[in-house]
């Protein structure tokens, strides 16, 4: 299968994903906690699907690591949803090569599961009081869009 480097990718993301809301919900209450909590299980449920696609093609799914480097350190509610925005973020981008897979079941399964976490990013967004806007492209890297064009070319 030749879609297993995309599947890896996505993988580690979720295994950061699932790590990450382990850490930030624990400084969330209420309402933001139960919903992180569904978010949780979500990414539990992709990491565990991701796994058994690798294991069905023949490949060994990357194992999780013991500890993961935040991109946000969670010590108050709004650093939580800091984190989390920046975890769905990063699942966006794990999932690219996904959605240009091989096979089509792949590629829907790929973008759906981008569409929710872009969603589920720009809820975080809104909750700790940011605009949620990702760009115009999210899960592109900054970079693909150098060099920008030229004015009147």
């Amino acid at each position: 299968m030749t879609d297993v480097p995309a599947l890896q990718e996505a993988l580690k993301a979720e295994h950061a994903a699932v790590y990450g809301y382990g850490v930030l919900g624990a400084r969330l209450r209420g309402t933001h906690q139960a919903t992180a909590r569904v978010m949780w299980n979500l990414h539990r449920a992709r990491r565990d699907g991701l796994a058994e696609r690798l294991t069905a093609a023949g490949a060994t799914p990357e194992a999780a690591a013991p500890v993961y480097r935040l991109p946000v350190r969670p010590t108050s509610g709004r650093t939580a949803g800091e984190l989390a925005a920046a975890l769905e973020a990063a699942v966006v981008a794990a999932l690219v090569g996904a959605a240009g897979a091989a096979y089509a079941g792949l590629r829907s399964w790929a973008a759906r599961a981008m569409q929710e976490s872009a969603g589920n990013a720009a809820h975080w967004r809104t909750a700790i009081g940011r605009p949620p806007g990702a760009g115009a492209f999210p899960g592109l890297p900054a970079a693909a869009l150098a060099p920008r064009p030229r004015p009147g070319a």
